[in-house]
């Protein structure tokens, strides 16, 4: 909370200031040995971050987007393909994508977690391709191109369905990317192979974004990228700097894309808080639940039982997204929007073609979902004045509208 009496959407002052011993000694050592680009600092969590995510390899990277970007050119998409993934996330996912050179083609999402729904992604590949019989990859009639890969997004801090976009991957030989920009340790259940397994750790790669907000974020920009497969972090190695194999030798052309040391240092660190900021989360989630169950008219996150998210964000939905918004700022609560208009339809992809009705639940849920407080820090007197203010303004405006008259259960 803010000395004005405000709830914070989020509260990054207190984090880094409770950290204020362990971040200092860093920032002087850097400025003593002049290490500040790539050394023992990088390396230190690059080793420890592909341990968190049960990793066999991580490379730290300039920022998510990069991270992305780079996953999908060394896993092998090549330019003038077609990757699909979905319209409820952020523009960084379709943004690595193109600038792979690569077509963001969508599936719309579940309605009950808002990520990738596999049976529409199924249908897809199904419906709107012919089989390659030379690559055993799908081919899009309508675009006259070969569909590579797939990104599924863990959106919001929970896992997508992973065993069965692995089984399709498999079936029509594409690759898997994960986008797990939000999802800093979120698990997954897999019945195939009956254990939990850590986001990041089961496609060909797996993008991390460390942004400031994020349940493990770096002061400035940062990314990572895990994998299993040697190849490709090599080739991310060469990609983040330069296309270098050693110094000066250029085996490819690359960018600059490399993590800075400092920023490397502080996620060191802040890897060590991790487990336990997101078991805070999690109970931050589970009191919102605890006290708004009985509310029939908010759609409350549904963490299926295959899945333990770690709620990078706690979304709700509500007939009248406006006007709850308006009321919880004027009750000096902080909201956010995650994300209002939807990709297919926003004016960076006119050229796609897509028109409004493309992706129903996607569209539907734009205009519904509501991002409340959340963070390790939040109190339970202030998860109770955020519900108490949910429940004041849903009470007036909304009496003896029903659940499923407002979200068709």
């Amino acid at each position: 909370m803010t000395n004005n009496g405000k709830i914070a959407f989020l509260d990054l002052a207190t984090l880094h200031q409770e950290l204020e011993v362990e971040l200092v000694p860093l920032f002087q050592n850097a400025l003593r040995t002049a290490g500040f680009i790539g050394g023992p600092m990088v390396e230190q969590f690059e080793t420890n971050f592909a341990s968190f995510c049960d990793a066999r390899h991580c490379v730290g990277v300039s920022s998510g987007t990069d991270a992305l970007r780079f996953a999908l050119t060394a896993a092998g998409v090549q330019p003038g393909g077609v990757v699909i993934t979905v319209p409820n996330t952020f523009i960084a996912t379709t943004e690595a994508i193109s600038q792979a050179g690569a077509r963001p083609e969508f599936v719309d999402i579940d309605e009950r977690t808002y990520n990738m729904d596999p049976t529409k992604l199924q249908e897809f590949l199904e419906t709107e391709c012919s089989l390659d019989r030379e690559t055993g990859r799908p081919f899009h009639r309508r675009l006259q191109k070969t569909i590579s890969a797939v990104v599924p997004v863990h959106l919001y801090g929970q896992t997508v369905d992973m065993d069965r976009i692995l089984e399709l991957a498999r079936r029509y030989n594409l690759i898997v990317v994960e986008d797990a920009c939000q999802a800093h340790g979120a698990e997954y259940f897999s019945a195939k192979e009956n254990r939990w397994r850590k986001a990041g750790s089961m496609g060909h790669a797996a993008a991390f974004s460390f942004y400031p907000g994020k349940n493990l974020g770096a002061c400035g920009e940062g990314g990572a990228v895990t994998t299993n497969d040697a190849e490709i972090a090599r080739k991310i190695r060469m990609l983040r700097d330069h296309g270098q194999s050693k110094k000066y030798y250029h085996d490819i052309e690359g960018y600059n894309g490399r993590l800075d040391s400092i920023q490397a240092g502080i996620l060191t660190v802040k890897l060590r808080h991790l487990a336990e900021w997101n078991r805070k989360r999690r109970q931050v989630a589970q009191q919102y639940d605890e006290m708004l169950s009985s509310v029939e008219s908010v759609a409350r996150p549904c963490e299926p039982e295959w899945s333990r998210a770690v709620y990078h964000l706690y979304v709700i939905r509500v007939q009248d997204r406006a006007g709850l918004q308006k009321h919880l700022a004027e009750a000096k609560i902080d909201t956010g929007i995650h994300y209002p208009f939807p990709l297919h339809l926003q004016k960076a992809y006119a050229n796609f073609g897509y028109k409004p009705g493309d992706f129903p639940i996607t569209e539907q849920i734009a205009s519904q979902i509501l991002s409340l407080p959340i963070y390790p820090q939040l109190s339970s007197p202030e998860i109770s004045r955020v519900v108490q203010s949910v429940t004041e303004f849903l009470a007036a405006d909304a009496i003896g509208t029903s659940h499923s008259q407002v979200f068709g259960a």
